[in-house]
């Protein structure tokens, strides 16, 4: 029996003699350790190795064996080592009260001995395809966030492929997506707290934002490069043009989505930020004139995060301004341009927003 001589058991009874009985019964096919006492016994099953099956005695002096399973199963450390009840008290309601207090199996004195080995080794077959199930469920868990966590790296990848592609056809926005990015995650930690955005903003939504961010402005791609790049001021024609980028931006994604097998959240977030990161708060934005809370909140922080962008980098057709200038034209576009209550979010804590330009600096305020 190799599996088995590898099993501990650990006996426990105040008299000697039944020991010595138990002893001589398991010890030719497992590892025995005895215990002479209720806390004798606790220690031994806290200790390393830990006993694969404990028979316990039940009247014992000082702490009788309920009490010591009691202590037992309150452990994290011991509640899972399965417990045969062994006691001279032969009648039923003893016996159900070791049952229903979740022993696994219950032994009247005096002991039979193959009952006694049947029963042992029913317990540790038990206790051995519990153990392998644990062990599978465990590994099962470990693989499943492996592949969660390799899933949402190759999401991350290939928006950030996605957005540096859109950046390509306007290479003076440098960091841009990285920047607004860490603005946006910023955003969403300050107002989670708040009575309008708590029961949105949790922390699921918050990752999921904060992912699809980058990909704002991918509808730039559409957009001739006679306009993209034009270093002087728009005509209204061209002006008319460029505004389309928030829809080819949004209609990209929702093709993207078509092929999806299934819903694909952050995509669903990608596209109201795409499609409504140029709406204002008093409707007067693009494409379609939306004001207030109509808005979705995913756009109406981007918004701010981009214009805050914007404001501070230099550009082929602009110089960039100082964070005490971009500050005071925030301030000003509050409930206007912005959502008055993520406007006072931002500015509380401005400079939060200062050190994240900083740590991204390519051109900004030079």
């Amino acid at each position: 029996m190799p599996e088995e001589a590898q099993k501990t058991i650990l006996i426990v009874d105040d008299s000697p003699e039944n020991l010595s009985i138990l002893s001589e019964l398991l010890q030719s096919d497992y590892q025995v350790r005895a215990a002479t006492s209720g806390l004798k016994a606790l220690r031994i099953a806290g200790a390393t190795p830990q006993p694969d099956l404990i028979l316990l005695d039940v009247m014992m002096p000082e702490m009788d064996g309920y009490q010591v399973f009691g202590r037992l199963r309150a452990d994290p450390a011991t509640r899972d080592i399965p417990v045969i009840f062994v006691t001279a008290m032969n009648n039923m309601e003893a016996e159900l009260q070791g049952l229903e207090s979740g022993a696994a199996d219950y032994i009247s004195k005096p002991i039979v001995p193959p009952i006694v080995l049947a029963r042992v080794r029913t317990q540790l077959e038990i206790k051995q395809a519990r153990d392998r199930l644990k062990d599978q469920n465990v590994y099962l868990e470990n693989e499943i966030a492996r592949r969660m966590s390799e899933n949402e790296l190759i999401q991350e990848v290939s928006i950030r492929a996605l957005a540096h592609l859109a950046e390509t056809r306007d290479p003076e926005t440098g960091k841009h997506i990285l920047r607004t990015q860490s603005y946006v995650r910023q955003l969403a930690l300050e107002l989670r707290t708040h009575p309008r955005f708590a029961p949105t903003l949790n922390d699921h939504y918050s990752k999921l934002l904060t992912r699809s961010a980058p990909l704002h402005d991918i509808g730039k791609v559409g957009i001739p490069d006679s306009i993209l790049l034009k270093p002087g001021q728009l005509t209204p024609e061209e002006w008319k043009i460029m505004k389309t980028h928030a829809r080819l931006g949004s209609e990209a994604i929702e093709l993207a989505e078509k092929d999806a097998a299934g819903t694909v959240e952050f995509l669903s977030l990608a596209k109201e930020i795409a499609h409504w990161h140029h709406e204002k708060w008093d409707g007067t934005g693009y494409p379609d004139g939306l004001s207030g809370d109509s808005i979705p909140v995913s756009a109406r922080i981007m918004a701010l995060a981009d214009v805050f962008d914007a404001l501070i980098t230099r550009r082929v057709y602009k110089q960039p301004k100082s964070y005490a200038e971009v500050r005071d034209i925030i301030a000003s576009a509050r409930n206007q341009h912005f959502d008055p209550d993520i406007t006072d979010a931002f500015l509380a804590n401005y400079k939060a927003f200062c050190g994240i330009a900083d740590s991204y600096n390519d051109h900004i305020l030079e």
